[in-house]
């Protein structure tokens, strides 16, 4: 099963409208978003598009949550983060800050998905993959990036937008 990941999209729509791109293109079975969609707008203009399931958490700046909630609703779900998920037999826990989560044990999980600090990462901690897209919206590092995820291997790589 292979499955997008994207965060922190703060409202860039040319750049959420080429990942939905790339991802419908990829034929993904999933797509996880790990918060700072920012404005629901985005939600309704462009991640609308998705082929897949969109699943999402909120962001620290996700500061609308109430439309978010209610336009998510129609296309996909958002949740309170950490929010686990189980697909294809595989544990995945999503959430936005990783610096935040207590108390819990990573080996529980498969498979980990952050976003927040805007740097792709893909690292390993015991049997567990981590892995942060980077930005989808570019403003902070001037590079837009999402993420592939492969479950039935476990392997990960980060996608550089145009």
């Amino acid at each position: 099963m292979l499955i997008g990941i994207m965060a922190d999209s703060h409202d860039n729509l040319p750049k959420v409208r080429q990942a939905v791109e790339f991802f419908n293109q990829k034929k993904v079975a999933l797509v996880l978003h790990a918060g700072d969609f920012i404005a629901p707008f985005v939600v309704i203009r462009e991640l609308k598009n998705l082929s897949s399931p969109l699943i999402g958490v909120f962001g620290n700046n996700d500061g609308e949550r109430k439309g978010l909630k209610e336009v998510m609703g129609r296309i996909g779900e958002i949740h309170l983060p950490p929010f686990t998920l189980e697909k294809e037999k595989r544990r995945i826990l999503l959430l936005h800050d990783l610096k935040k989560l207590r108390g819990c044990q990573v080996d529980q999980y498969d498979l980990m998905i952050y976003g927040h600090t805007h740097q792709p990462e893909i690292k390993r901690e015991g049997k567990t993959l981590l892995v942060n897209p980077g930005e989808c919206g570019g403003w902070l590092t001037g590079h837009s990036t999402i993420g592939l995820v492969d479950l039935d291997k476990m392997e990960a790589e980060v996608i550089t937008l145009p």
